[in-house]
């Protein structure tokens, strides 16, 4: 009897371990009196959600899931009362503790993250971002006036402004991720913001990824992404050489 309860305090051990999990975000939504908080994550083309908490007076929170390495996440608020939309954060998160503040009124600007050093390279990048989407918005107005006064000298240099800024931002988002080659965040960027870009680009990156980063999930992705384009590139190199 006493060897039978042993061996069941050991799978009763190793059940607990197992069920101990690996990341944990934890914070407070000032101002939220009743809604429900959802961690989730992107599966192929779905958001599924992780964990949820339900808030009914106490603002602070507590989601866990497990997290074998580095990707993105997001938490969403489900809103009880009040007439505004809900509202989604995304983070980049790492297995271990995280802290996310914020407050109701502005849910997505007033967000304060902590834990994650793929997230403060991600805000570092999304900071300069602003400012090459702040010109982009200045080129698409004088676009917009340029064809508005039908003035076709002025719609060459609007379009050719907007071809060099698009150029200045794949350049920026290149050197930013092999800076950061041994985080998770440089295959990020590359299949998020200049995916479209020359596939030379791309493949810079990924060449100059750390092993790890290129065992990945956005490193494998990467990988994925650059064999299919390649592909497509060979194809339709080969229906143009047929046309002539």
């Amino acid at each position: 009897m006493k060897k039978i309860i042993s061996i069941l305090s050991v799978i009763t051990l190793l059940s607990a371990c197992k069920e101990k999990k690996s990341f944990t975000l934890s914070g407070h939504v000032d101002g939220l009196k009743k809604g429900t908080l959802f961690l989730q994550k992107m599966k192929d083309t779905l958001i599924v959600n992780l964990d949820s908490i339900q808030i009914n007076g106490d603002a602070n929170y507590h989601l866990t899931t497990n997290l074998k390495e580095p990707r993105l996440l997001f938490l969403y608020l489900d809103k009880i009362d009040g007439d505004k939309n809900d509202d989604i954060i995304d983070f980049f998160a790492e297995p271990g503790e995280m802290t996310l503040n914020t407050s109701l009124d502005n849910f997505e600007l007033d967000v304060k993250i902590t834990g994650s050093e793929n997230q403060i390279r991600w805000e570092k990048y999304q900071e300069i971002l602003k400012q090459f989407n702040a010109n982009s918005l200045e080129l698409i107005q004088e676009n917009f006036e340029a064809h508005k006064n039908k003035d076709s000298t002025a719609i060459a240099a609007s379009r050719k402004k907007y071809e060099n800024l698009l150029k200045r931002k794949y350049l920026y988002t290149v050197n930013y991720a092999i800076g950061n080659k041994d985080y998770a965040i440089a295959p990020f960027l590359a299949l998020t913001e200049i995916y479209d870009a020359n596939i030379k680009y791309l493949d810079t990156i990924y060449s100059a990824l750390d092993k790890p980063i290129k065992k990945s999930i956005y490193g494998k992705e990467l990988k994925k992404y650059i064999k299919g384009r390649k592909k497509e590139e060979k194809l339709a190199d080969k229906v143009i050489e047929k046309r002539s």
